[in-house]
């Protein structure tokens, strides 16, 4: 099992390497009333922190990465890295209303 470390080292070399962004990350980053673009991504891997990590993820081991994005707006990106490339699952503003003021911890329904 990867630590935290080591998963981001393998996030970011990913990075450098290609990103590959699937379908429901393009739709969740072309909301209108959210827009999120591919610069702003890039920003939150390489500047930001893993608030949650799926090592048993069915497409592979994922991560949860909290970032600021254009103006400071925090900014959430899964992602997965591959031999090939940084796969980004989906990004999006958090909703305040599901997650703790720091954007780290999911409030409790």
């Amino acid at each position: 099992m990867c630590s935290t470390a080591d998963t981001m080292a393998l996030v970011r070399a990913a990075l450098q390497r290609m990103i590959l962004f699937l379908p429901l990350a393009v739709r969740q980053m072309s909301r209108p009333d959210r827009l999120i673009r591919a610069c702003e991504v890039q920003q939150v891997v390489a500047a930001g922190e893993i608030i949650e990590d799926y090592p048993e993820d069915l497409r592979g081991h994922s991560c949860l990465i909290l970032g600021r994005g254009s103006e400071g707006r925090p900014v959430h990106v899964v992602c997965a890295p591959k031999d090939e490339y940084l796969a980004i699952i989906t990004a999006y503003v958090p909703d305040p209303s599901e997650w703790n003021d720091a954007f780290r911890v999911r409030r409790r329904s």
